[in-house]
């Protein structure tokens, strides 16, 4: 995934957004994508896991995992201070 891509996403709702996944960072071998939405709205940023399917399509994540959570927070905000 390269950055400035759009991509959309359901809630739990069924309610589709668009988001823009503004960088891309590795924690630990692992990819992830930094989401804001597309329309400005402030708040709504957030963090999920770029994984592969069988045929090497990228497809975004849920983090669940609280341990890999606060790495990759951790990680973001190293890189957020080098910003």
């Amino acid at each position: 995934m390269s950055d400035e891509e759009i991509v959309i996403l359901t809630d739990d709702e069924g309610n589709e957004r668009e988001f823009i996944i503004v960088e891309t960072m590795h924690v630990e071998e692992q990819e992830y994508a930094i989401l804001v939405p597309a329309d400005g709205e402030e708040g709504d940023g957030f963090i999920m896991r770029i994984d592969e399917d069988e045929e090497g399509e990228e497809y975004l994540v849920d983090i669940e995992d609280e341990e890999e959570w606060k790495k990759v927070v951790a990680a973001y905000e190293k890189l957020d201070e080098e910003a």
